[in-house]
């Protein structure tokens, strides 16, 4: 986590596109019934827009990129590719986290009486809209080619 905050440290510009992914987190809070909290986090655990009231947004998104590890690790291990998606079940509702992006993860909460096939879709498609608004705002400027000098004052002697 401490490398993103370097990251985002080093960035020229802020993150101009959590405004963006914030009103996309709350379309689809309309759209899933059921769905009690939403997060856009980079990989690294660093949150970039959330919906998340009962808890603490910084350690969601830092377990998410725990498990995250964890997931990446095991579809590697037994051949089945990269990361897409991950869905944890417990007793009293589901936590669902799928791919944005190169670098970023959506993270849903949802109660247990969601509709895991109606939670998957709209993630799914919320997580494909979202993707270029992080990879856009992610990307630096690129500098400025130096000015060039005069053949007289490059600096080299001869």
């Amino acid at each position: 986590m401490r490398r993103a905050l370097r990251q985002l440290a080093g960035r020229r510009q802020p993150m101009t596109a959590a405004p963006e992914v914030l009103t996309e987190l709350q379309g689809l809070r309309a759209r899933v019934p059921h769905l009690t909290g939403a997060m856009v986090a980079s990989t690294d655990g660093l949150v970039i827009a959330h919906l998340v009231t009962d808890m603490e947004p910084d350690g969601v998104a830092a377990l998410t990129a725990a498990a995250l590890g964890v997931g990446a690790r095991l579809t590697e291990a037994v051949g089945h590719g990269g990361f897409r998606e991950l869905l944890v079940s417990g007793e009293r509702g589901y936590v669902a986290t799928y791919a944005a992006g190169s670098s970023c993860v959506l993270t849903l909460l949802a109660s247990a009486g969601a509709n895991v096939g109606r939670l998957n879709l709209e993630a799914r498609r919320a997580g494909a809209r979202i993707a270029p608004l992080i990879d856009g705002a992610l990307e630096r400027p690129c500098r400025a080619p130096l000015p060039s000098r005069p053949d007289n004052q490059s600096g080299i002697t001869s």
